[in-house]
């Protein structure tokens, strides 16, 4: 079975490679450029209703891709920076959320975890 997380951090490696860039990704560096993409990804929908936000024309939708693309290649350097299994790290994550936001108590809802701690239920 072939790791598409890990075809993808070993492209990223060899593109940094043959620029030079290695010196330049350290954590801190990759945690502030992948902020500064996923506001890119904000900027696309800027401005625009709910409804227009799920109704892009092909080059907005281009834009967002590439955006959302440019999000997943840091996080999958950054995850490789840390030697952080991104599929374990997700699949983890998941389980600790399905504990805090349990569906029987929280359907419905988008409060935050925080509200449903204290057995509150509304």
């Amino acid at each position: 079975m072939s790791d598409p997380f890990k075809q993808l951090h070993d492209a990223m490696d060899q593109f940094a490679t043959e620029r030079d860039w290695d010196q330049f990704h350290s954590p801190k560096n990759l945690a502030m450029a992948l902020t500064v993409e996923a506001a890119e990804l904000q900027e696309c929908f800027q401005w625009r209703t709910e409804a227009q936000s799920r109704e892009l024309d092909e080059q907005q939708l281009a834009a967002v891709r590439d955006e959302i693309a440019d999000v997943q290649l840091y996080l999958i350097r950054l995850a490789g920076k840390l030697d952080v299994d991104i599929e374990s790290a997700c699949r983890a994550k998941m389980d600790k959320n399905a504990a805090k936001y349990p569906s029987d108590r929280v359907r419905g809802s988008a409060k935050k975890y925080t509200h449903y701690a204290d057995g509150e239920t509304n």
